[in-house]
């Protein structure tokens, strides 16, 4: 049970600096992703961001899991 201790620290400060980065960094807002506005309403879909966050969270997953 400790390694999942373990485990659930190393997720909650992932959470916690992407939430951080998100938030001052105004990391949603990215050259390539998409917003369309058609009179009252707005689609947006981050996909630069997504594939940022994604390889970042690789990374991260694959340093921890040569950690082991």
């Amino acid at each position: 049970m400790n390694h999942l201790g373990k485990m659930l620290m190393a997720i909650g400060t992932l959470v916690f600096i992407s939430g951080f980065l998100i938030h001052f960094l105004k990391l949603g807002r990215l050259p390539g992703d998409i917003l369309i506005k058609k009179g009252s309403s707005t689609f947006y879909f981050p996909i630069v961001t997504s594939i940022i966050v994604s390889v970042v969270l690789s990374a991260v997953l694959f340093i921890l899991g040569k950690i082991k």
